[in-house]
């Protein structure tokens, strides 16, 4: 798969504990993106953060670390990041999303590697 040089990054921001059906929500965002065939997804957990609801949630001693900051970055061409938009919008039930431009550099992978 190629992707230009101009590109989009959809950034979705949730927590840990936000699930579907008693799956992380993480997991079945990556697996729906697998499924669209967007370029990739990364998903990354925070170590503080807070939303909405002013909460902070981190991973201090001294405080439980629950429902911890979660970030899924995506990156493909628009058309395919908007219609992965509307998924969104049908699953989320709270959260945020963001939209970017993005300047590819490059997309590639070792093709003796699976």
């Amino acid at each position: 798969m190629n992707l230009p040089e101009s590109a989009l990054r959809l950034t979705v921001y949730t927590g840990e504990d936000d699930r579907i059906d008693h799956r992380p929500l993480h997991e079945v965002i990556v697996e729906e993106a697998r499924k669209q065939g967007l370029a990739g997804a990364t998903v990354k957990r925070g170590a503080m953060g807070f939303g909405a609801n002013s909460r902070v949630h981190t991973t201090k001693i001294l405080r439980l670390s629950e429902d911890l900051p979660i970030i899924i970055e995506l990156v493909d061409v628009s058309e395919k990041i908007n219609a992965f938009k509307k998924f969104l919008d049908r699953t989320m039930k709270e959260g945020l999303v963001t939209i970017e431009k993005v300047e590819v550099v490059f997309y590639r992978h070792n093709e003796g590697h699976k």
